[in-house]
C-alpha cells in the first residue's frame, strides 16, 4: 500500500469509529463493534473494513450484517466529512487474523506451562546419572 492510501484507510477509520458509536442505532449491533484495519485499493475505490465484535458467533455475523446494511449511509456521512473527490465503496470482513492470532498466543502459552512443568519435574527429580561423571 502506498503512504496515500494508508493514510486514508486511517481516516476513514477513524471517523467510521465515530460514526458506528455515535450514529448508528441498529440493535444487532450488541457486542460494540471495532474495527481493526481498513485497506483502501491503489485506486481508491474501494475500502475492505475489517471488524471484530464481542458475543456469539450469531451475533457477531448480525453485527456485521448490520454493518453492510448501513454501508451506504457512512459512505454518504464521509462524503461530507473528508475533503476527496470521492470516498471508496465499502466491504465489511469478519477480521480472523485477530482471532488467529489469539489462538496461536493461546497455544504459546500452553507449551510454555508444559515446559515449566517439565523443568518443575526434573529438579524434583534430582541430577541425571549421566551428567554424573
Amino acid at each position: 500500500m502506498s503512504r496515500r492510501t494508508e493514510r486514508l484507510g486511517s481516516t476513514i477509520r477513524q471517523e467510521l469509529m465515530q460514526i458506528i458509536m455515535r450514529e448508528l442505532n441498529d440493535p444487532r449491533l450488541t457486542g460494540m463493534p471495532s474495527i481493526t484495519r481498513v485497506r483502501v485499493s491503489e485506486d481508491l475505490s474501494v475500502a475492505d473494513v475489517y471488524i471484530t465484535s464481542m458475543g456469539t458467533a450469531g451475533q457477531q455475523t448480525a453485527a456485521l450484517n448490520a454493518l453492510r446494511h448501513s454501508a451506504g449511509m457512512m459512505r454518504a456521512k464521509l462524503t461530507k466529512a473528508l475533503a476527496i473527490r470521492q470516498v471508496p465503496f465499502f466491504r465489511f470482513h469478519a477480521d480472523e487474523q485477530l482471532r488467529k492470532e489469539l489462538e496461536m498466543m493461546d497455544l504459546l502459552d500452553q507449551v510454555a506451562r508444559e515446559n515449566a512443568e517439565l523443568d518443575r519435574r526434573r529438579a524434583e527429580a534430582g541430577p541425571s546419572p549421566s551428567s554424573e561423571t
